[in-house]
């Protein structure tokens, strides 16, 4: 199936060229162009895309506050039933703060604009199958961090109370950035049971996706 993408960028020669990259591959189609968040918000309302490609500093809106529009609570009179975008935030800066906001804002993956070609295209199809995605240097940082700061936490057995011992196991290697058929080795478990377990695991946590549940391990102590 192919996968709808609506780029948003203020910079239109961005634009242009994350369109074109994108468009060569033949699973992936560019159904839009938005100049900043306010655009990106209406657009994604319009045009109903797989996948937004969100750059952070633009005006009127920043990618950060059209991210946490788009992937939010749904309003009361919402169709809970509503699939929403998943958000890939592309950004030419690397600082920490914009990492746990873009996380919070519910985005499912972050990369840097010196990434790859082959990087970017994989970023997009990794978000729409909904996986979680972080640029290596990112994923470093943010993992050292939580560590520094969570290093003598125990797990609260409150927060995982509802897990069983398997899920938690799940979630531990969700937490160390194994796909499913790589925590489907690890455990030797059938690859769709894993997907059935992580599946659990999200309800069970009230958890958007993959990159909640990492941040939901770490700030619980359940990884170290």
């Amino acid at each position: 199936m192919t996968i709808r993408v609506l780029i948003a960028d203020d910079q239109v020669m961005i634009r242009d060229g994350l369109a074109a990259l994108l468009s060569s591959d033949p699973g992936i189609e560019v159904i839009g162009q938005a100049g900043n968040g306010r655009e990106a918000v209406e657009m994604a309302g319009r045009l109903d895309p797989d996948v937004i490609v969100m750059d952070i500093r633009m005006p009127e809106m920043d990618g950060l506050a059209a991210t946490a529009e788009l992937i939010g609570d749904p309003a009361p009179d919402a169709d809970p039933a509503g699939i929403r975008p998943k958000v890939l935030v592309l950004t030419t800066f690397d600082l920490d703060e914009y990492v746990y906001e873009a996380l919070g804002a519910g985005a499912s993956g972050f990369l840097l604009k010196d990434a790859s070609a082959a990087d970017l295209v994989n970023g997009v199809r990794v978000v729409a199958a909904g996986d979680a995605l972080l640029a290596p240097s990112i994923t470093r940082r943010l993992i050292g961090d939580f560590a520094r700061r969570r290093r003598h936490q125990r797990p609260s057995p409150k927060a995982t109370a509802g897990l069983t011992p398997r899920e938690l196991d799940v979630l531990r290697l969700i937490a160390r950035g194994l796909s499913n058929a790589e925590i489907a080795a690890e455990l030797v478990l059938a690859e769709q049971t894993v997907k059935t377990h992580v599946g659990h695991v999200l309800t069970k946590l009230a958890l958007r996706d993959r990159t909640q549940a990492v941040v939901f391990a770490y700030e619980n102590g359940l990884v170290g």
